[in-house]
């Protein structure tokens, strides 16, 4: 329970580094407002649209006497809007990073630079960069619509599903969300995907110390745009935590310069 702690520490880390920064965090704004801007159309769309979906999507209820078709529809547009709500809340940051690929890696190296020691470089031209930071991006959605899938389906559940289930919901909403930003951090060091993923298993509770509060803060779209740069600068201060320099021979993974600390 003691990394629940440590990973907040590390997001309030990075929210005091931009605040001492003031011109990086400014710069860090930028993507989140795009893509804020493009997430608030989709979403008020999905608003309009989704009783307009149950009700395509129900049409053996058409005859139902009140109140049950009300009772019915009602509810599953409640959880069509908030399955689009938990989509967008695990999406947002995927996307925002895509739009703010050099922006959050730049403000990612200052914050290295500021701390001392290396401040590794991927060494990759910008488009392979971005083509690497979607492909995974892609695998990762890929898994968080699994698990939304399923979630849907116990959601359903009396008791179970308006209790437990929310909860398991912001745990995995906050892994995925800190996965995606220790990736900016992760992907200049030449950590893989696979690689990536094992690290935060390895330190789950500290992840989920960093990720679940920010998820519900991210709840809030304008908040969700502010945090976003302390969130960069935090995390790349706990990937420096989690990596030790490989040592100069023997090294089982000689095309990345680090490897994975070992206290855990």
């Amino acid at each position: 329970m003691r990394d629940l702690g440590v990973g907040f520490g590390y997001l309030m880390k990075g929210q005091r580094w931009v605040g001492g920064h003031g011109r990086w965090f400014g710069f860090g704004l930028l993507p989140g407002l795009v893509t804020l801007v493009l997430y608030a159309g989709a979403l008020v769309g999905l608003g309009y649209g989704a009783d307009d979906f149950v009700g395509w999507a129900t049409p053996f209820a058409d005859d139902w006497s009140s109140p049950w078709l009300g009772l019915l529809r009602g509810t599953l547009t409640a959880v069509v809007f908030g399955f689009g709500l938990f989509v967008a809340v695990i999406t947002f940051t995927a996307v925002t990073l895509l739009v703010g690929q050099p922006f959050y890696e730049s403000l990612s190296e200052q914050v290295d630079r500021s701390e001392g020691g290396d401040v590794p470089e991927s060494g990759l031209p910008l488009w392979r960069e971005l083509w690497i930071s979607a492909r995974d991006s892609l695998r990762v959605l890929a898994r968080v619509v699994l698990f939304g899938v399923v979630l849907f389906a116990l959601g359903f559940l009396p008791v179970v599903g308006q209790t437990v289930v929310p909860v398991i919901g912001f745990c995995v909403s906050g892994f995925f969300l800190a996965h995606e930003l220790t990736s900016v951090a992760l992907q200049r060091r030449g950590i893989e995907l696979k690689d990536r993923l094992a690290l935060l298993r390895g330190r789950r509770m500290l992840t989920l110390g960093f990720g679940v509060p920010l998820t519900l803060a991210f709840l809030v779209p304008l908040l969700a745009v502010f945090l976003m740069p302390g969130a960069v600068a935090g995390a790349t201060l706990m990937v420096r935590d989690l990596l030790t320099p490989d040592e100069p021979a023997g090294s089982p993974t000689p095309a990345s310069p680090y490897s994975l600390n070992k206290d855990w």
